[in-house]
Parts: C-alpha cells; sequence; structure tokens
C-alpha cells in the first residue's frame, strides 16, 4: 500500500498583523462603599453627556435637513436647476445628505468615545 504524505501545516498570516487596533476602554471594576457615591455622580454625569451629545447631534441633523424644504419652497427657481440631467432637488435629498449624516454620526461616536475613556481614567484616579 503506496500512501501519500502529508502536506506539511503553513500558517497564513495577514500582512497587517502588526497594524494597529482600536482600544476599547476597559470595564471599570465594581464600587467598594466609599467610593460608590462618587462614582455614581460621575456615571450620572457621563449619562448626561452622552444624552446631550445625542440631542445636539439630532436636532443639528434635523434641522439641517428640514432646511432643504424650505429652501426649495422659498425659492422656486431652485425647481429648475438640473445637475448631471438631474434635478438639484434629488441631487440634495438623495446623495448630499448622506455625507452630512455619516459625518455627524461619526462626530459622535468619535466624542462619546472619548468621553468614556476620560469617565474610566478618572474612575481609576479616584
Amino acid at each position: 500500500m503506496n500512501r501519500k504524505p502529508v502536506p506539511e501545516r503553513v500558517v497564513v498570516m495577514s500582512p497587517r498583523t502588526r497594524a494597529s487596533r482600536r482600544t476599547r476602554p476597559a470595564p471599570v471594576s465594581r464600587p467598594d462603599d466609599r467610593t460608590s457615591e462618587l462614582r455614581e455622580v460621575y456615571v450620572r454625569s457621563l449619562i448626561r453627556g452622552q444624552l446631550r451629545r445625542g440631542l445636539i447631534v439630532s436636532a443639528v441633523v434635523a434641522g439641517g435637513l428640514a432646511v432643504v424644504p424650505l429652501l426649495f419652497a422659498f425659492a422656486p427657481a431652485l425647481w429648475t436647476v438640473t445637475v448631471f440631467g438631474v434635478g438639484l432637488v434629488w441631487v440634495v435629498l438623495g446623495v448630499a445628505v448622506y455625507p452630512v449624516v455619516l459625518l455627524a454620526g461619526w462626530m459622535y461616536v468619535w466624542r462619546t468615545e472619548r468621553g468614556e475613556r476620560e469617565f474610566v481614567e478618572l474612575v481609576e484616579q479616584s
């Protein structure tokens, strides 16, 4: 009986193995009784800050989107403008809105993660 030799195992690795990885904030350990009141104040402050940022971003995006129809309502000449054969209204509402929404979302996430990192550092110091 003639057996084929078993091929040697090869480990295939991504060329990006040394790429930087996003670090998440370390989970906060359970507070002891002495500092639990202080940490509750910190957590409430963190939640209020996140809520405030969320409401501000939502208001800015919704306000910006509400201005677009008003602009076209008060300037009827804009209805006749075309860009690459497509009406300006459709270009603005169908294309230009998305980068603004994505940028607002990215900025919100970036600022919120930064606030969480600062919160973890503050809790670890106390």
